[in-house]
């Protein structure tokens, strides 16, 4: 596992109904990110990335501009120990 790290992020702003979370999906499966990505009720994102130091960093580049009709105002990023890889990347409910 040398190598993998995880961060789990909470994304604000205009990021419900925007395409968001397709957006992250995509971008996460060009970069070989694993995870998941999901909306929570009080408006922000919430998503895990999984993988590469080097991976990690893109994803984040990323989602910080989020898809054209997003607005993302602020994102927190939270490391986390890595505790095994996800498979794949997932939208969850």
């Amino acid at each position: 596992m040398a190598g993998k790290i995880r961060k789990h992020v909470y994304i604000s702003g205009r990021v419900q109904g925007v395409g968001f979370r397709a957006f992250t999906t995509r971008t996460a499966h060009s970069l070989g990110v694993a995870g998941w990505v999901k909306n929570l009720a009080d408006g922000r994102v919430e998503a895990i990335f999984s993988g590469s130091q080097e991976q990690v960093d893109k994803i984040l580049e990323e989602v910080k501009e989020g898809p054209s009709f997003a607005n993302v105002e602020d994102i927190e990023i939270i490391d986390e120990n890595y505790k095994g890889q996800y498979d794949g990347f997932e939208v969850r409910y």
